[in-house]
């Protein structure tokens, strides 16, 4: 499982999922999370804006990451 970083939270799940380039957009991310293609933590979830915070994990196809905050100075 390889971490992302993230630098502010909370972060709305769509938005992760489209720029770690597992989505063409934004509406497909949020096509993949409707129709139940994604976990959150171990269970799949259909929420697109759902809020994302430093430790959750997320599972999509074959990718799985964990999220980490990282502070911008």
């Amino acid at each position: 499982m390889r971490s992302v970083e993230i630098n502010r939270q909370p972060v709305e799940l769509y938005k992760i999922i489209k720029f770690e380039g597992l989505a063409a957009s934004g509406a497909e991310a949020k096509l993949f999370i409707a129709d139940g293609m994604v976990s959150v933590n171990g269970v799949v979830e259909t929420r697109k804006r759902r809020k994302m915070l430093a430790g959750d994990s997320i599972k999509i196809f074959d990718n799985e990451f964990t999220l980490k905050l990282v502070s911008v100075e």
